[in-house]
C-alpha cells in the first residue's frame, strides 16, 4: 500500500527535471500539494527559466494533482522566504521540504578555482540552510515537519574531481544531525538521501546497459519513506537501481594512552587498535565522543 500524503504540503527544490521532478510527481500522486521549485539553470548553475518547473506543474495538474510553480534561486534567502510564504498563502501549511537543487563544477582540486568551490557550497549547503531556516518557524508552530536533504556518496566516501561537491554534501549530513536533535520535540524529522541516479548531471558516468536501472525514479521510494509521517530521523538512506542502504558515522571503541611524553609513540604503536571497528557504535549525539573518552580515561588511570 502506497504511503499517504493527503493533506500534506511539500516544497521540492530543483524539481524541473531529474530526481526533483520524480520526487514532485511521486508526492503529488500520493495526495500532496506541491510547490515545484526550479531556477531553470543548466547543470553548472548558469541561466534561468521557469519553463521546466511549469512543465512539471502542468504534468501534476493533468493527473489531477495540485501544484504551483516557483522560480526562486535557493541561494537567495529572501526569495526562499517568499517561496515558503507562497506555500502558506496558497494552502495554509507546509509539511515537507525536499532540498534537491544542485549544480556541478567538477575539476581536480589543483585546477579548481575557489569561485567554483564557493558556488557549489552556496547552492548545495546554503541553499538547504535557506530552505530549512525559512520553514523552521512554520514547522515548529504546527508541531510537524519532514525535511529531506540530498547528500551524496561523493560526500560520504569521496569522488575524484569533486572536492567542492563532496564537502557540501557531507556538510549536509552535519546539518541533519543537529537539526534533527533540535527539531525532535516539535516532531520535525530531518534525514538525508544519498542517491545514485542517472540524471543530466551524472548520466555520463554510467555504462549504457545500466542507465535504465539507475533511473531517478528508482530513488523515489527512499525519499517517500524519509518524508512520510512515520519517517525516521537522523538517518542517511542511500538508494540506487532499486537497492537501498544506510550510511552511518561511527565511533570505534578506542584506547587510552594518556598524555605523557611518549603518548605520540604509544598512539602510533596502537593505531591499529584505535582503528579496529569490531566494537564501533553510532553515537546519539556529539557528546558521545567525550563520554567515551572520559570512560577510557577513567579506566586507564
Amino acid at each position: 500500500m502506497a504511503l499517504d500524503f493527503k493533506a500534506r504540503v511539500a516544497i521540492v527544490t530543483g524539481a524541473g527535471g531529474g530526481l526533483g521532478r520524480q520526487h514532485a510527481l511521486a508526492l503529488a500522486a500520493r495526495g500532496a500539494k506541491v510547490v515545484v521549485n526550479d531556477l531553470g539553470g543548466d547543470v553548472h548553475g548558469a541561466g534561468g527559466s521557469p519553463s521546466a518547473a511549469q512543465a512539471v506543474v502542468d504534468e501534476i495538474r493533468v493527473r489531477g494533482g495540485e501544484a504551483i510553480v516557483n522560480g526562486a534561486s535557493v541561494t537567495d534567502f529572501d526569495a526562499v522566504q517568499k517561496m515558503v510564504q507562497q506555500a502558506m498563502d496558497t494552502w495554509g501549511r507546509l509539511d515537507i521540504v525536499v532540498s534537491n537543487a544542485g549544480i556541478l563544477r567538477d575539476k581536480s582540486f589543483a585546477k579548481m578555482e575557489l569561485a567554483d568551490f564557493r558556488q557549489v557550497l552556496d547552492v548545495h549547503l546554503m541553499g538547504a540552510v535557506h530552505c530549512c531556516k525559512a520553514v523552521w518557524p512554520h514547522m515548529i508552530a504546527q508541531k510537524y515537519g519532514r525535511i529531506v536533504l540530498t547528500s551524496s556518496s561523493s560526500g560520504l566516501y569521496g569522488n575524484f574531481g569533486q572536492t567542492n561537491y563532496g564537502a557540501a554534501k557531507l556538510a549536509l549530513v552535519g546539518l541533519m544531525q543537529t537539526l534533527a536533535l533540535e527539531g525532535a520535540k516539535h516532531d520535525i524529522r530531518v534525514n538525508c538521501l544519498a542517491p545514485t541516479a542517472a540524471t543530466r548531471m551524472t548520466q555520463d558516468l554510467f555504462p549504457p546497459d545500466m542507465l535504465q536501472a539507475f533511473g531517478p525514479e528508482a530513488v523515489v521510494p527512499a525519499m517517500l519513506v524519509l518524508a512520510s509521517q512515520d519517517a525516521p530521523t537522523r538517518t542517511t538512506l542511500c538508494a540506487g537501481a532499486g537497492a537501498f542502504e544506510a550510511a552511518h558515522i561511527t565511533l570505534t571503541h578506542g584506547v587510552y594512552v594518556g598524555s605523557g611524553p611518549d603518548a605520540d609513540e604509544q598512539l602510533a604503536a596502537r593505531l591499529p587498535q584505535v582503528l579496529d571497528r569490531a566494537q564501533d557504535t553510532v553515537p546519539g549525539g556529539g557528546n558521545a565522543q567525550g563520554e567515551n573518552e572520559l570512560r577510557l580515561a577513567r579506566a586507564g588511570h
